[in-house]
């Protein structure tokens, strides 16, 4: 009942998952109604209930656009868990300033980094320059789309992938 499903807004934009209770539960209520019947069925004492991959709400939701926040987390998923400096993706990751804070750098996506715990000894409190070394990439923001923010979920729903596109 923890699997996950795909919340589709009236206007077919991906702006939610939920557990299969959950969705079960709008659809009962008429809510929502399924789109993508990708896991099966479930068996009651009286019904059988198709079990949904991806759901549609009956009515259009006004809600604000998702964003993805500034955490540790997806620090290193955006970064793809490899060290900016060195390229290493194995080992003890940790998220370096690329200019210290100390020197007035502050905590934005444009200055956080993933480093191995080599390289940001190596750096230390100094800056790129002082320490001699280089960023294999300049840090971005992340992707603001879809499939960026609902794309961990990827791996075990290949089925929302065409709803995650789009968008």
């Amino acid at each position: 009942m923890d699997t996950s499903v795909l919340v589709l807004n009236a206007n077919f934009e991906p702006i939610h998952v939920c557990n299969i209770k959950r969705a079960l539960g709008l659809i009962l209520a008429d809510k929502a109604s399924m789109i993508t019947n990708g896991r099966g069925t479930l068996f009651t004492i009286r019904e059988a209930f198709p079990i949904p991959s991806v759901i549609r709400l009956q009515r259009m939701v006004h809600r604000p656009r998702n964003f993805v926040s500034l955490s540790r987390k997806e620090i290193f998923r955006r970064d793809n868990y490899t060290c900016q400096y060195c390229g290493r993706t194995s080992g003890v990751l940790t998220i370096d300033h690329i200019y210290p804070r100390h020197l007035g750098g502050e905590t934005s996506w444009k200055n956080l980094a993933t480093a191995c715990s080599v390289c940001n000894h190596q750096k230390g409190g100094r800056t790129l320059w002082e320490a001699s070394m280089k960023l294999l990439r300049n840090p971005q923001p992340p992707p603001q789309s879809a499939i960026y923010i609902f794309g961990r979920h990827l791996t075990e729903n290949q089925e929302w992938r065409p709803f995650l596109e789009g968008w």
